[in-house]
């Protein structure tokens, strides 16, 4: 109950207005639990024991939590249910779990996605109760055992998903990186290695994400063999950057997949070598060999792009034509996909956000801690992911010409 208000407008807890959204937020958490209860004892009212009473009853509440929310922290009482059912298979009594409050809760999924965040932009975890604190109006859950805690348990999540299962998924289209950070990692030269893909529904997930010294072939063989020991089958095609590293290791490992080379890297490495002066013609002449109306318009500005350069800078051309087949790889594939396949920006967006974060981080640490608090970002970052354009048409296996899908000899749908 809001009761005493100071002349500048605050009250002892506070301002006002943020104790004004903790108590709507506290009625609406109490309000939304009451409703939860009275659905669960309603749709089990006709359960009734050998005396004609019903089995599943309210039972009062339980003792006040406090819970750390968005709008910060608030005490609630859950009500409680009296469930005298028994399990046929165990034996043992039934019990009403809240998938609103579930009995650990003391922190909302939002307040636990901040957290690394926090953590990766230099907050010791010293510093998390007075950087908190006022925003939260409450220290509840956020002292620094418990970002210690938070810390090993994203490591054990980190580990977990890099031993789960891989082969009920069939990754079709999948990207590699080697994204340099400056984080908590023990070798200076280190980099995250990081493999996203794409599921048969259209859908992009994380593959695996581990570190590696200098992005090396060993690193990276390392990395797919024990994707394909958890069962991970050869993609259709697969795009990277320039690192010989990956493609060696990819052709040990899975030879049967398709290169496709990033197009936003390759220019730059052209454009480097080349003056100043001849760098924006050659920017919009690489342009129009990805932005081509399909494969074969795409291979005659290649020749338009040799026959512009070749006699000045012999060298340049060479670095496209020598690898013109895995340039224009991603042409036989659905048009809609294109855009997707061309470059590794799928992976060079999300570390993006990921590099504001680690670009102020200080102090050794431990490997396993480092690459821990990304893939927590990374996890949090995976459910905004946006699905490939066309998701029906990601079939292994399919035959695409002209980026259409041919669905029988001669023809094309």
């Amino acid at each position: 109950m809001l009761t005493v208000v100071n002349a500048d407008g605050s009250t002892p807890n506070g301002s006002l207005i943020d104790e004004i959204v903790r108590e709507g937020a506290r009625r609406m958490l109490a309000a939304a639990l009451e409703a939860e209860v009275n659905s669960y004892i309603a749709e089990l009212a006709g359960e009734r024991g050998g005396d004609g009473r019903r089995l599943v009853v309210r039972n009062g509440y339980h003792q006040p939590r406090k819970v750390t929310t968005a709008a910060g922290t608030v005490e609630v009482r859950a009500p409680r249910v009296n469930d005298k059912r028994v399990d046929d298979t165990t034996g043992e009594r039934k019990r009403f779990s809240s998938a609103i409050l579930p009995p650990w809760c003391r922190k909302s999924p939002k307040i636990s996605e901040v957290l690394p965040l926090l953590y990766l932009h230099g907050l010791s975890s010293g510093d998390f109760v007075p950087a908190l604190e006022q925003f939260l109006g409450s220290s509840a859950g956020l002292s620094p055992a418990t970002v210690t805690r938070l810390t090993a348990q994203w490591q054990a999540d980190h580990t977990a998903f890099m031993d789960r299962e891989l082969s009920a998924t069939d990754y079709v289209y999948v990207w590699a990186d080697g994204v340099h950070l400056r984080i908590r990692l023990e070798e200076a030269k280190a980099a995250v290695l990081v493999l996203m893909g794409v599921r048969a529904d259209g859908t992009k997930e994380l593959i695996a994400m581990t570190d590696g010294y200098r992005e090396s072939s060993e690193a990276w063989a390392g990395l797919l063999r024990d994707c394909a020991r958890r069962g991970m089958r050869a993609p259709v095609l697969a795009v990277g950057d320039g690192a010989l590293g990956f493609w060696n290791a990819l052709s040990e490992v899975f030879p049967d997949t398709r290169h496709q080379r990033c197009w936003v890297h390759k220019t730059a490495n052209v454009l480097d070598a080349l003056p100043k002066s001849a760098q924006p013609a050659a920017k919009r002449a690489i342009q129009e060999i990805y932005n081509a109306e399909d494969k074969e318009h795409a291979a005659r500005a290649v020749r338009d792009f040799e026959r512009a350069y070749g006699a000045k800078y012999p060298k340049v051309v060479k670095r496209i034509t020598d690898d013109e087949d895995e340039l224009l790889a991603f042409f036989d594939f659905p048009a809609e996909h294109w855009i997707h396949l061309r470059t590794t920006n799928p992976i060079e967006s999300t570390f993006a956000t990921v590099r504001l974060r680690t670009k102020v981080t200080r102090g050794a640490g431990t490997r396993a801690a480092g690459l821990a608090m990304v893939f927590k970002l990374i996890e949090s970052a995976q459910a905004r992911w946006r699905a490939v354009n066309a998701p029906h048409l990601v079939r292994a296996g399919a035959r695409f010409k002209r980026g259409q899908l041919v669905e029988r000899e001669g023809r094309a749908a």
